[in-house]
């Protein structure tokens, strides 16, 4: 845990606890949105075949648990820590000059 928090910057095993809290909701939320997302758009299991349905569902959950992982840590308190690991994440996926 403390090679963790080291790592993280962060300083109580509480924030821990509040940071996975966020990340399991976020990931829960993010994949049950996908669902009525993916419908609205036309997209079901039985219109497409599933080699295409499960990539475009996951192509929609991505910036969807983005968004929520912003939201959900400012609920909780976390923003900073959490606007922190978006830009690094999407810095790593080559997104570095829109975050400047």
């Amino acid at each position: 845990m403390k090679k963790l928090k080291e790592r993280w910057g962060i300083t109580s095993n509480f924030q821990v606890l509040i940071i996975f809290v966020v990340f399991g909701i976020t990931g829960s939320t993010s994949a049950k949105l996908a669902g009525p997302i993916v419908e609205l758009l036309g997209i079901t299991a039985e219109s497409v075949s599933l080699w295409l349905y499960w990539p475009l569902r996951i192509l929609i959950i991505f910036p969807l648990y983005q968004v929520l992982l912003i939201l959900f840590g400012f609920i909780f308190g976390q923003f900073a820590f959490f606007w922190n690991f978006e830009k690094k994440m999407l810095s790593r996926l080559g997104f570095k000059k829109f975050l400047d």
